[in-house]
Formats: structure tokens, C-alpha cells, sequence
């Protein structure tokens, strides 16, 4: 008989840095006197994160959602964006604070990115942009998307919350596109408690959203442009360069993991595990997302949610409910649930794991064997 894990099993848990290296950073701040507006720890961060992310020009902000809106701006976008409805509120919210018009674009199903075959067909006069997102770290078809967004003139933003450092045939991803937001949040595998950055190809872009960051302050006595506060904390900042150097073990860590998934997850008839494209030579190892086909497993994902819920293991139903379905969302014709039949069967299938370093492989066997156990197909 299984028993329930004794404490909940989350599907991440944040990275911390050791107290006493966060502490040599804390006293550093406190000799300085200096908790924001680009003090050093923050320098030293936005100057670290733009080699180990391999782009060009980036910047820090105190969180993705503030970054999306101040990109939004510097880009100087209008109209329409076409976007996926499967993705974390902020994606859209941002669009919705800038008063741009959200245009859902189903997904693909085996990627859960937008499905670039069904954006063309959207675009009109109004649109400005695409907006696509790196579901769970998994990387969209980035060469489909730009060669649709230069064929019509659009720009191109990455919602890259789930790629830190995630390269693709060696290029780090946060090369392409106009812009990619990286979330920093403490449930992405590297964390500044709240933090977010976003990287850029054009220097002009950079500096636009430069500026934006810090009110469009350029000296003591000028301001020319109507900004925002995007800055991150010296506190933010020194917890990052804190924890860094845990981050390439965790990754190893979770990469164990998620291979012991693969392998005892492939072969429970009604479970579909996501593939990675062979052109990704790096993952960020996110999140572990699984699919339930209720006909195949025998109950459905929201049964699986439950029974797993009993033992102390804690899934999420990520993203569910599917953003085009919110309330005040309805006006929107593209958010219509016949317009978008892929992702309204995904969010009804996909459950996010526990995937994170410290729960220990066998907290993911634990898993595995109850997700085997479950099943009430006799093809086990």
C-alpha cells in the first residue's frame, strides 16, 4: 500500500542562495546606504545576466509584467496583437493595460505554443504585432513566426517567463524577435524573488525601453518621455547574484528528473508527454507538463489532480481556466471557444508535476507509480 508523503509536494519550490552569501551581499548594501535606483548589486546583475544569457543588450526590471508593458511602449505598438489564449494572465493583462487588442491564435497540440499556421489568417490592417509565448519552457517555431512577421511588417515579443537560458542549435533564444521578457519570479529556475529582464537585438529598442524603466528620466532636470518605475531593489538584486551559482546543479537536478519521467510516464496508455524539438541544444527544465487522455487513462485530469492531492502531492491545472475564457474577455470574437478547439482541449488535459531539485528522485518515483496505479486501463 502507498502511503501519503508526510508534508505537500509542490510542483516548484524556489531556488534560495545560502544565508551566509546572501548575507555578504546584504552588508555590502548596508555599508552603501544605497537600496535602489541602479545601485551596484543591480549593475552588477544587469551586467552578469546579459553574458550568461548571451544577448546583446539587456535589461533588469522588478518584474516581467512591468518589462511587457515597457516594451509594449518602446515598440510603439497599436491596434491588434495576435497572441496565444494559453498562457498566465500577465501575457494578455499587459497587452489589455496598454490598451492593445488581444487576437487569440489557437495552439499546437503536441507544442502548446501558437501554432503558427493559424496566425496569418488573423492578421489585419490593425495588427502590430505578434506576441508568443514559450509554454513551460518548450520553444515556439521562432522561424515560422518571424518569417510570417517580416512577409506583413509586424513586430515580434517573446513571452520567455519559462526559457532562462534556453538555447536553440547553440543561440540563445533571447536572440530573436524584437524582445524576450524573462521572468525572474520565484518559481522560475532562477529567481530574484520578483524580478523579470528583457533582452533585445536593436540598441535603439534598448534604450527606448531604457528610459521607459525609470520614468523617462534621462538627467536631474529632464524627463522626455512618460515612464514607468521598473527598477529592481538592491535587495532583489543581491538575492539573484546570490543564488546564481546554484543554478547550473539545479539544472542537472531537475534534468535527472525529468528523464526518470520520460521513461516511467511514456508507456501509461492515456498519458502524453510533451516532446523537445532536437534543434533545442538547452532547456531551462521549467516545468514537467503531462497530458490526460480521460478515454485512454480511464479518469480525467481533474480526477488525476485530486488522487494525487490525497497523498501529499500537489499538481497544478497549469494554465487552466484558459485566459480566452475569462469573463471580461467575452466581447472579444477571436476569444470564442469555437475559434480556439485546441487550446480549449488542453486546458482540460494538462497537468503540471512536482519538478524541482531538492524533492529527490524518489518523490518522482512516488509520483510515477501512483499516476500508473491510477489508471484503470488494463495497458498499464
Amino acid at each position: 500500500m502507498i502511503k501519503p508523503l508526510k508534508n505537500p509536494v509542490y510542483i516548484t519550490r524556489p531556488l534560495f542562495p545560502t544565508i551566509a552569501n546572501y548575507n555578504k551581499k546584504l552588508k555590502l548594501i548596508w555599508k552603501s546606504k544605497w537600496l535602489s535606483n541602479f545601485g551596484e548589486q543591480h549593475q552588477i546583475l544587469e551586467e552578469t545576466l546579459t553574458k550568461i544569457l548571451n544577448v546583446p543588450h539587456f535589461l533588469l526590471f522588478n518584474n516581467g509584467t512591468i518589462a511587457l508593458l515597457s516594451v509594449f511602449r518602446a515598440l510603439e505598438l497599436s491596434g491588434e496583437v495576435i497572441t496565444t489564449p494559453f498562457t498566465f494572465p500577465a501575457t494578455v493583462n499587459s497587452l489589455l493595460f496598454c490598451n492593445l487588442t488581444p487576437v487569440f491564435c489557437d495552439i499546437d497540440y503536441d507544442t502548446m505554443n501558437i501554432d503558427p499556421a493559424k496566425i496569418e489568417k488573423l492578421i489585419t490592417p490593425k495588427t502590430s504585432a505578434i506576441l508568443a509565448v514559450h509554454v513551460y519552457g518548450i520553444p515556439c517555431d521562432i522561424k515560422k513566426i518571424e518569417k510570417i512577421a517580416k512577409k506583413y511588417n509586424l513586430k515580434v515579443i517573446y513571452d520567455g517567463a519559462h526559457v532562462f537560458q534556453t538555447e536553440i542549435k547553440g543561440k540563445s533564444i533571447g536572440n530573436y524577435g524584437d524582445a524576450v521578457m524573462f521572468s525572474f519570479h520565484a518559481t522560475k529556475l532562477f529567481n530574484t524573488a520578483e524580478g523579470g529582464g528583457v533582452s533585445f537585438k536593436s540598441k535603439l529598442n534598448w534604450n527606448k525601453t531604457r528610459l521607459l524603466r525609470n520614468f523617462g528620466i534621462t538627467s536631474e532636470e529632464e524627463v522626455v518621455s512618460a515612464g514607468i518605475n521598473g527598477k529592481m531593489s538592491e535587495l532583489q538584486a543581491a538575492f539573484g547574484l546570490s543564488v546564481l551559482d546554484k543554478v547550473p546543479n539545479e539544472r542537472i537536478k531537475r534534468e535527472e528528473i525529468d528523464k526518470y519521467y520520460r521513461i516511467h510516464l511514456k508507456n501509461i496508455k492515456g498519458i502524453v508527454v510533451p516532446e523537445i524539438n532536437s534543434s533545442v541544444t538547452k532547456r531551462s527544465f521549467q516545468y514537467f507538463p503531462i497530458k490526460i487522455i480521460k478515454n485512454d487513462y480511464g479518469m480525467s485530469r481533474d480526477q488525476l489532480h485530486l488522487e494525487l492531492k490525497k497523498y501529499n502531492i500537489i499538481t497544478r491545472k497549469y494554465f487552466y481556466p484558459l485566459v480566452s475564457n475569462y469573463s471580461f474577455l467575452k466581447s472579444n470574437k477571436s476569444a470564442k471557444k469555437q475559434n480556439l478547439p485546441v487550446s480549449n482541449r488542453v486546458t482540460l488535459e494538462v497537468l503540471c508535476l512536482p519538478f524541482y531539485g531538492s524533492m529527490g528522485m524518489a518523490t518522482a518515483r512516488k509520483v510515477c507509480t501512483l499516476i500508473k496505479s491510477f489508471s484503470t486501463n488494463e495497458n498499464k
